[in-house]
């Protein structure tokens, strides 16, 4: 992928100590969610902070994303009386996230040693930065009390709700979350005087000695920018997702292109290699279905919520083959199903049918919603009179698509088992019980079930049945990344390490672009954001008490 606003990559080869154009104590890389408080909380502890983001302008996958922001024991939480106590957070945290070896009578529930303090740092740190943030103005928020964590029926999380945070400004759905953080941090980052550059792709490290000193930009007009960092460096510039060599390599499963800014191509992978950093956690993302025809797009939104009640997913037989309301990162793992006798991803491709009534009374510009309103862009919409119709269209747009998918085509079935799909879940809509995949029946499959037309008495308001008659409505469905979560492994405050477990003396990591303890799981709405504010305020700290050269 090429971005023609921003300089192209480099060798990542690090240099040596040269003639600066600027100096700092602290040089913050990345201007997105994890880059703009690392830098604020860098700023407020008195440092000189210089921050450089490549793309045109600050904000990255933030501003894309709604922004609840997941804050375990938070004082919203503690003056409702809601209990979160520390052992109760592990417990939940390490059953999702290594349910192998998660041992609940075990102090440290089957954790190593890394894991237990980067999860001991989120739950200490988390709510000190948004406290901080939101005192100083630069991240107000609103409590969400009543949100369910997305495996709040677990018996292991005792808090299942109160732990999420979404900016005090965005609308009643929260779906503009990230717009306003991005707004209210970066007023603060002018505010406070942190010397913002945009445009700026940082390609190196400069070394002096064995100590990180600074970092080699390139501009998007091909200048080579050199900024040295007194305290130190940190990197918080997003994962891979739309680097296919690096996900090709280290993913375990074919995701597409996702929601990611479109310039988080793996940059600190191949920078930190340069000085030795251990990777961590490669091999997972955060993920979400994605429409086929739009993966890879800048204006991509993942489906974090899939709308209507009049609406179900089929694969290539024309079956049903797992719950469309579930959380987005579990309803990604659908299409990565490997058939061994087959050789191949049946479920690759998924076709979500929806009717006139759910186009009609789900249509929504907000969460990536494929069902949309007049005037929105519909390229990815396919529509038919009748089901016949409907599915030589379906196949007509999969053939249009053959390239990017390895030929995913229909069975041969695929018309005949429609119909019978159909009847069978219009049974399921009108009992208000799904018996194949228990469709509504966890509290945040209503979270995210989106507008439908009311229905007074209805027992699941997830399930209507699909009309009788058309117009139909299609759209191809694929797995994509949010976007990734593996990179170079940092400790508890975010110091880079490398591959001994020793901090590389003047390298930080933040975000997305460092590795994550949550391993494969995704805990909660704002999970990914939460425990990015502690690691920024951690880390700021961390590097505020570094030792300024002589």
């Amino acid at each position: 992928m090429t971005n023609d606003s921003v300089a192209p990559r480099e060798s990542a080869r690090p240099a040596a100590r040269s003639a600066a154009d600027a100096e700092a104590d602290v040089v913050v890389v990345g201007g997105g969610g994890a880059g703009l408080p690392a830098a604020l909380f860098s700023r407020w502890l008195g440092n000189e902070v210089v921050l450089l983001e490549k793309a045109a302008e600050l904000g990255g996958t933030a501003k894309k994303a709604a922004f609840w922001y997941w804050v375990p024991n938070n004082e919203a939480m503690r003056a409702l009386g809601i209990e979160d106590r520390f052992e109760d957070f592990l417990r939940y945290v390490a059953r999702l996230s290594q349910p192998t070896r998660y041992d609940p009578a075990r102090a440290d529930a089957g954790l190593s040693e890394w894991e237990l303090s980067m999860v001991r740092a989120i739950y200490d740190s988390a709510a000190p930065a948004a406290e901080l943030l939101r005192d100083r103005g630069a991240l107000t928020y609103r409590h969400c009390p009543d949100v369910p964590d997305y495996w709040s029926q677990l018996p292991e999380d005792k808090a299942p709700t109160g732990r999420v945070l979404v900016p005090a400004d965005a609308r009643e759905s929260m779906s503009d979350g990230g717009v306003c953080a991005v707004r209210q941090m970066s007023a603060a980052a002018e505010r406070d005087g942190v010397d913002v550059r945009t445009g700026h792709r940082v390609q190196r490290l400069i070394l002096d000695g064995g100590r990180v000193a600074g970092v080699e930009a390139t501009t998007a007009g091909g200048r080579t920018v050199r900024v040295l960092a007194r305290k130190g460096v940190v990197f918080a510039t997003g994962g891979f997702t739309h680097d296919d060599e690096l996900r090709r390599d280290h993913l375990s499963v074919p995701a597409y292109r996702g929601c990611a800014a479109s310039t988080n191509e793996g940059d600190f992978v191949r920078i930190a290699a340069g000085v030795g950093a251990q990777l961590g956690n490669m091999n997972y993302a955060w993920m979400c279905p994605v429409p086929l025809e739009r993966s890879g797009r800048p204006d991509l939104v993942g489906m974090f919520s899939v709308a209507g009640d009049s609406t179900i997913f089929v694969d290539r037989h024309g079956r049903r083959v797992a719950n469309e309301k579930m959380p987005y990162n579990e309803a990604a793992q659908t299409f990565f199903q490997w058939d061994p006798a087959e050789g191949g991803y049946p479920n690759l491709v998924l076709v979500q049918i929806w009717d006139q009534r759910s186009q009609d009374h789900s249509a929504s510009d907000e969460y990536g919603r494929l069902i949309v309103p007049p005037g929105a862009d519909d390229s990815h919409v396919i529509r038919a009179d009748t089901l016949e119709e409907l599915t030589e269209r379906i196949r007509e747009r999969l053939a249009a698509n053959a390239g990017r998918t390895g030929g995913f085509t229909l069975a041969d079935d695929f018309a005949a088992n429609l119909p019978a799909t159909i009847e069978r879940f219009n049974g399921f809509a009108r009992a208000g019980k799904d018996a194949d995949f228990a469709r509504g029946e966890t509290p945040i499959e209503l979270v995210f079930n989106g507008p439908v037309k009311d229905e007074p008495g209805r027992a699941n308001p997830t399930m209507w049945p699909i009309s009788d008659t058309g117009p139909y409505y299609a759209a191809l469905v694929t797995g994509g990344t949010l976007d990734t979560k593996g990179g170079p492994r940092t400790d508890a405050d975010g110091r880079v390490l490398d591959d001994l477990g020793e901090p590389i003396p003047g390298l930080f990591g933040v975000g997305n672009c460092v590795a994550s303890v949550s391993g494969r799981a995704y805990w909660a709405g704002g999970a990914t954001l939460g425990p990015i504010l502690a690691f920024a305020h951690r880390a700021a700290s961390a590097v505020d008490r570094a030792a300024v050269p002589a």
